[in-house]
């Protein structure tokens, strides 16, 4: 049976939860993020809502924003100036270990294309900052030890995770690391004491993303009966890491301050 929305109906009969749910993985262009896990954590899907789906999508493309936004102001301005390389680095490692499926399962050409431009922009926003304006670069302020967010994080995602196999544990890894990825730029600016405003303007909307997508599973919970414990609780805490900085941002940015973490 087709997947049709237009003509898609409780009155209908519905087909199998497992079928219906391998059947949407094949059919739908839907995030990456989401859909990068072995099918044995598929959700059983009481229904399908046609209005989930483009939620998804524009929470996919309300990230990619982001990431895109930081690539085009070193761009622009020919400098790395209060951006944390290490910070860029570790979102590069974040998105290499989720996407790893691109080599065993293939789903859309939506679906690859987005995986590979999230590779090839944070491997491109790295070389940036690390070689092509690196004399901008300040690598005195940017000393996060990121050995104590990746052994932590790499041990836990092999202690708890849906799935001891190779992919799902990388899988875990990404998303607890990526719930952290941000903390070297926080220290970076509450060394230097201040940030630029465009910077601090990419980190509040990048953590507003965060909080976003903790209301898109509160939506597919409720339309989908769909929900993961670790993309929850992950997002929850890097939005928890994000609070000082947007209570900052609100009192201080957008009262035309320059913007400076506790130290």
């Amino acid at each position: 049976m087709g997947f049709n929305p237009d003509t898609l109906a409780d009155t209908k009969p519905r087909q199998k939860s497992s079928d219906l749910w391998e059947h949407v993985r094949k059919t739908a262009f839907l995030d990456p993020d989401i859909w990068s896990f072995p099918k044995n954590r598929a959700p059983c899907l009481p229904r399908v809502s046609v209005v989930a789906i483009p939620t998804t999508n524009e929470h996919h493309l309300f990230s990619f924003f982001f990431f895109f936004l930081i690539f085009c102001i070193i761009i622009i301005s020919f400098i790395a100036l209060g951006i944390s390389g290490k910070s860029q680095l570790l979102f590069a490692l974040v998105f290499t270990t989720r996407y790893l499926d691109l080599f065993t399962s293939f789903i859309s050409l939506y679906n690859t294309s987005m995986k590979l431009i999230y590779i090839g922009c944070s491997y491109a926003t790295v070389y940036l900052i690390y070689m092509k304006f690196k004399a901008t670069y300040d690598g005195n302020h940017d000393t996060f030890r990121v050995e104590f967010l990746v052994v932590p994080v790499g041990g836990l995602s092999f202690l708890v995770n849906h799935d001891f196999s190779p992919l799902e544990i990388l899988w875990t890894f990404s998303i607890y690391l990526e719930s952290v990825a941000i903390l070297p730029q926080l220290f970076m600016i509450s060394k230097t004491g201040e940030a630029e405003t465009i910077t601090t303007h990419y980190l509040f909307f990048l953590g507003l993303y965060r909080a976003l997508y903790l209301i898109n599973w509160i939506w597919r919970y409720y339309f989908e009966g769909f929900f993961d414990l670790i993309a929850v609780v992950a997002g929850v805490v890097q939005t928890i890491l994000y609070c000082d900085f947007f209570y900052l941002y609100v009192t201080k940015v957008l009262k035309g301050k320059k913007l400076s973490l506790p130290a």
